[in-house]
């Protein structure tokens, strides 16, 4: 069974002001193919928080999966991708192109997203869109 992390980046959501709607719909997704969510964090779109997040939900929990959904936008708070960069070890663009091609189906706002897929040690990150649309 996969062990994934779930971590929604929002400043309303974080505060309480925002229902995750995103992260429900991840976590639905992870229980339909046999994974685990054994982490689940509402955290602010702070780029040292955000790290922090990621890296405990590797080198502390070992987790094999982390999903991050929200701060991939263009806006002055969104820094998921520069989050994710920072802490990754190797980069997986073909994740993160596939993303967005999927979601271009289902909203052209999809072209503007950033996100990004990598490896740290033996877990893969990758960062979703903020909306459950894609």
């Amino acid at each position: 069974m996969i062990k994934v992390g779930i971590l929604t980046i929002s400043d309303k959501g974080s505060r309480g002001e925002r229902e995750d709607l995103s992260g429900k719909v991840i976590e639905e997704i992870v229980k339909k193919i046999n994974g685990e969510v054994k982490y689940y964090r509402i955290i602010p779109d702070e780029k040292e928080i955000i790290q922090e997040e990621l890296i405990k939900a590797v080198d502390s929990l070992h987790l094999d999966l982390i999903l991050t959904t929200g701060g991939t936008g263009l806006g002055k708070r969104d820094v998921t991708p520069e989050a994710t960069l920072a802490i990754i070890e190797k980069e997986v663009p073909g994740i993160s192109e596939i993303i967005r091609i999927e979601s271009f189906k289902k909203t052209n706002r999809a072209i503007l997203s950033r996100g990004v897929a990598g490896i740290r040690k033996e877990s893969l990150i990758i960062n979703l869109p903020g909306s459950p649309k894609g």
